[in-house]
This record gives C-alpha cells, structure tokens and sequence, in this order.
C-alpha cells in the first residue's frame, strides 16, 4: 500500500491519474499536459504501474495507459479504515418540524 501513497503524493501523477479518468490515452497525449521532459514523464508513468494504479498496453509503437481503479478503491478504503473513516452509522434523518408536532384533539 505504500507505493500507492507514494504514487499519489506527487501532484504530477495525480494528475495523470484524473487524466485517465476520461478513458485510455497515450503516453504522449497524457505528457502534452505537462512542460516537464520525456525521461520526467516516463519516471512518473513507472511509479504508477509499480503501484498497479495504471496499465500499459502497447499498441504498435503506442503505448496507452488504462486507470485500474479497482486498486484505487481499494487503497482509498485501506486509508479510510485506518483512520476509522466510514465505520460508523450514517446519523439519523433529520424530521420536519411538522412532523414532530403533534395535535392535541379539542374536547
């Protein structure tokens, strides 16, 4: 889980990761949104296949990245059990006010 947290320090691959979001994209599509060099780009794309966040398919020359968000989930709820996050019951509804009067009958 630490290569995860790792991966996600660094507001670069963070990035990246929201790049992917919208679907697969090439490594040069996905390094024309940084002004950082290839060598840089290629660094940040192997600490995130090293944390299985993303998945390289080569496609001929192309190489594309997939978002594996299935390990994504997993270390987010990882992190959130830590700090007990979400173990707790949602809190009651809250009622409207005319539903918590109650009328009293007239004699």
């Amino acid at each position: 889980m630490s290569t995860v947290f790792k991966a996600l320090s660094d507001p670069t691959r963070r990035r990246v990761l929201e790049l992917l979001r919208e679907g697969p994209q090439s490594a040069g599509a996905l390094a024309a949104h940084f002004n950082v060099s290839k060598p840089t780009m290629s660094a940040h794309f192997s600490v995130l296949k090293e944390a299985d966040l993303v998945e390289a398919v080569r496609q001929g020359k192309t190489i594309l990245y997939h978002l594996k968000l299935s390990v994504l989930e997993d270390a987010l709820l990882g992190f959130a059990r830590v700090f007990g996050l979400g173990e707790t019951a949602p809190p009651p509804a809250i009622k409207k006010s005319s539903e918590n009067k109650k009328e009293d009958p007239v004699s």
